[in-house]
């Protein structure tokens, strides 16, 4: 394990698992592999409108993945769709600009990402739960 990348801030957030488990009656659902590395994550949405109502995840994947889907499982909920794709750049920016700022509040917790900016192999790990949701929204819009 690498020190630089996996600080505690960024353990506390994979250990608290904020919105683990699949939900009961998903209006949404998409799962995301990562062929590279074997990382899998599923996310369940449920939708008021374009509102993400609910968040559930099945996180089978490292530490970074699991942060960033516990980031998402505790901010996500009441937040409109537009508002977590806009975070998605955000985060996407940060992990490959150094001069690129960290979400405002409440995303701030996407600040303990930032060792993985040295570790670009990585950044596909911390977008994973990203894409999984966008993809979720776009397969409930078709």
């Amino acid at each position: 394990m690498s020190f630089e990348l996996y600080q505690k801030d960024l353990l506390k957030l994979a250990a608290r698992a904020t919105g683990a488990g699949r939900l009961d009656e998903p209006d949404a659902s998409a799962r995301v592999d990562n062929p590279l590395c074997g990382d899998r994550i599923t996310v369940d949405l449920t939708l008021d409108g374009d509102t993400i109502k609910d968040l559930g995840h099945d996180v089978k994947a490292c530490v970074l993945c699991q942060a960033a889907a516990s980031v998402l499982g505790a901010v996500a909920p009441g937040r409109p769709v537009e508002e977590v794709a806009a975070i998605a750049a955000a985060v996407r920016a940060m992990l490959g600009d150094t001069d690129a700022a960290v979400p405002d509040a409440p995303w701030q917790d996407f600040a303990a990402f930032l060792p993985a900016r040295d570790f670009k192999s990585r950044h596909g790990c911390v977008l994973m739960p990203f894409d999984a949701i966008a993809e979720a929204v776009s397969e409930n819009a078709a």
